[in-house]
Parts: structure tokens; sequence; C-alpha cells
């Protein structure tokens, strides 16, 4: 029998993983919030790899109490997510993957491109993924996963953003306000270059954007993150010395 695999949160995201990892023959422990972590460690101390699949506000908290023996195991997923959020807390390696595909509750998986995975434990999350009919692909370097990181969080950024502005679908965003579109995009990699520390490829990023609107041009901008989102952005811009000024514009008008 393969090695189990430990994931911590079982949400949409963790139980589509969940069913790919079982399909591949690997017996699957789940952690909920209300398990002792230390304990479920002492039990299974030598996972295959842990996925931790909590949502990224809780993301940081959990690496903080994570225990030792899974550290050098972990999976991670979370949207908004950059190299500073695993190695502020000395995380060795770990795999690292852009997800592309979303799960509603009632609904099957709806894929929007092909989810790109780095790391030591990218094959395994591959055969996983396509298991359940899922397409990834195998990042080579650090750089192609940094690349990725920040397209879908200039994706996530600029669509939730301006849907609080616009509502509507990723399509009519870009068909319809194409200049507040090229006025937030712009503002969000601003802050993902402040955040990341540096000069990034905005023109391929930008392109790579509109790769995904392609790929699911229904896809409604304005999640029920958005303000929290835009909350963030801001606070991160006034931490680092941006400007920024068309997402303080947006949180006059959208956050009281």
């Amino acid at each position: 029998m393969n090695d189990p695999i430990v994931i911590i949160g079982i949400g949409e995201i963790g139980g589509v993983l969940a069913r790919g990892f079982l399909r591949t023959g690997h017996p699957v422990y789940p952690v909920t919030r209300d398990m002792d972590l230390a304990l479920q460690a002492q039990q299974t101390p030598e996972p295959a790899m842990v996925v931790v699949a909590v949502g990224e506000q809780a993301l940081s908290p959990l690496l903080e109490v994570l225990p030792p023996p899974w550290r050098e195991r972990c999976v991670l997923l979370q949207n908004e997510l950059l190299p500073a959020d695993w190695t502020r807390h000395h995380l060795p390696s770990p795999t690292v993957m852009s997800v592309w595909f979303e799960k509603k509750p009632g609904q099957d998986v709806k894929q929007v491109v092909p989810t790109p995975v780095y790391g030591p434990h990218a094959a395994a999350v591959l055969k996983a993924l396509g298991a359940v009919g899922i397409d990834g692909v195998q990042l080579d370097d650090p750089d192609a996963l940094l690349f990725e990181l920040v397209r879908k969080n200039l994706y996530i950024l600029t669509t939730n953003l301006c849907g609080l502005e616009v509502g509507g679908d990723v399509a009519a965003l870009a068909n319809e306000h194409a200049d507040l579109l090229v006025t937030i995009s712009g503002e969000v990699l601003d802050l993902q270059e402040a955040l990341t520390g540096q000069k990034l490829d905005r023109g391929a990023l930008v392109e790579a954007m509109h790769v995904a609107f392609a790929g699911d041009p229904a896809h409604r901008c304005q999640g029920r993150s958005a303000p929290a989102r835009l909350q963030r952005a801001v606070a991160q811009g006034e931490r680092l010395g941006l400007k920024l000024p068309a997402l303080h514009e947006l949180g006059a008008r959208h956050l009281g």
C-alpha cells in the first residue's frame, strides 16, 4: 500500500484532492480544525505529503504550529500565495500548486486553465489531479513558479476588485470595461512587484491573465471575498509605501 496523505482542511478543493489521491492508491487522513495537530503528527509521523488546504487567512497561523515531522512534506495551494508566505515560516521545500479549478457545493469541478505545480511532490499531485480529470503542468524552476503565482494573484485580485465596481463576468470586463481593467491590473502588478521585491514581466502576465479569461469567459468577477481582498490589498500597499490611487478610490466606495 502507498504511504498515506494527510489533508488539513477538507473543503471543496481538499475534497477534490482527496478523491484524486484515493484513486491513485493512497490512504487519505483528513485533519479538521478541531483536531490536535501534534497528536495527529504523532500518529502519522511520516506521510507521503501533507496538503495544507485551509483558506489563505488561516495559512500563516497554521504554519506557525505545524509539527516538525510534517514541515518538510507540505503542499500549499492557497490564493494570493507568494514565496514569502512559506519562507517566513522556514519551510524547506514545499510543493506549491496554483489552483485553476473550482468546485462549488453540488456542482462538478470547473477548470479554467491547467494547474501548474512545482516542488518535490509535483508528480504525485499531478497524477492525483489527472485521476479526477483535471489537467496540470509540472514547472521546471522557482522562476516559473513565481510567474504562475503572480499570474493567479493578478487574475483574482483584478477580477474581484473590478467586480466590486461593475459586476458581470470576465468577458464583459475585458470587452466593455477595458480602461478599468488596465488601471486596476496595473496597480495590482505594482503591489505584486513590491511584495516580491522583483521586477515582473508585466506584458507576459497580462497576456496570461487574458488566456485565463478565455478559459472561462462566463466566470463571475465579484467573489464573496472581494471586499476582504480589496481591504487587504490597500493595507499591504500602505505598509509598503505605495500610492495605488485607484484601489483607494474603490475602497472609499465599497468598504464603507
